[in-house]
């Protein structure tokens, strides 16, 4: 996920994208350890695109835009 698409997203759309991004990764966490992921660094993945779109809203709140 790239940072300028998530740029034109609004608050509310980025707010549910971290809500869906935190399930995912639950889900991937609990399956790493059941069974072994094929491709592990997608944890990683997953972990900094939450901390991408939360940054992206942290600019967003301090441009002052809704």
């Amino acid at each position: 996920m790239k940072a300028n698409e998530l740029r034109k997203l609004k608050k509310e759309e980025l707010l549910k994208k971290v809500e869906e991004l935190k399930m995912e990764l639950l889900r991937l966490r609990f399956k790493n350890k059941i069974e072994k992921l094929k491709n592990p660094n997608v944890i990683r993945q997953t972990k900094r695109d939450i901390a991408r779109i939360l940054t992206i809203i942290r600019e967003k709140e301090l441009r002052g835009e809704e």
